[in-house]
């Protein structure tokens, strides 16, 4: 008999919708399958994708799924600044750049580069959740983040909205790299997570653990 919580098991690619966050998407797989439940790296709620979470005895893999290289489509918004990186912040205006000093801006952001960690984020600062100091109106020096951003590529610019697809090493907040072109993310939607990609999405399917992995390579 398998042991309580270790069955089923495997992947389950799910299309997050914006609102509910990662935690919230694993305890309903959690509580439909009755097995345990984790994700292998999580969306900010009002982010939507690909999200990775995997059951039951599986769950013991995740490292092997945590360090994937992610890609992104963000619609960045360049007129504003926020003081969370995305629409829930209070936003403070600014002139949006013309389009060739966007691209320049876009060269400089390419390949290996250090960026802020974002102040609404789940880094600990001095041992406390940095959302949570930056909730209770405290200000923190956030720590640099070194990140490989493998391709950036500008796909539409209409004067302020700027729509980015990118592919980044993991751990990469698109966020930082949205404050750094001096915006942020009106829209941030993860397309694919190592060789999984979105459109699989199906949460009624569990990719069986050794299915998964030969994935990998």
């Amino acid at each position: 008999m398998v042991p309580r919580g270790l069955s089923p098991a495997g992947l389950v690619l799910v299309d997050k919708p914006a609102g509910p966050s990662s935690f919230a998407v694993v305890r309903d797989l959690r509580n439909l399958t009755g097995a345990r439940a984790g994700h292998a790296g999580t969306l900010d709620p009002f982010a939507t994708g690909l999200l990775l979470v995997l059951l039951g005895s599986a769950t013991k893999l995740a490292s092997r799924f945590v360090g994937l290289d992610k890609r992104y489509v963000t619609d960045v918004d360049l007129g504003a600044v926020s003081s969370t990186g995305d629409p829930e912040g209070v936003l403070e205006p600014r002139e949006p750049p013309a389009r060739d000093e966007l691209e320049a801006a876009l060269v400089g952001l390419r390949g290996e580069v250090e960026l802020p960690v974002p102040a609404y984020s789940a880094v600990k600062v001095g041992g406390e959740r940095a959302y949570r100091l930056a909730r209770r109106g405290q200000a923190v020096e956030m720590p640099v983040r070194r990140s490989v951003v493998h391709e950036l590529d500008l796909l539409d610019y209409d004067g302020r909205v700027a729509r980015l697809d990118l592919r980044v090493g993991s751990g990469t907040y698109v966020r930082s790299i949205a404050a750094a072109l001096g915006g942020h993310c009106r829209t941030l939607r993860r397309t694919e997570v190592g060789p999984f990609r979105i459109a699989e999405a199906d949460p009624d399917s569990i990719l069986p653990p050794e299915q998964a992995l030969a994935r990998l390579g």
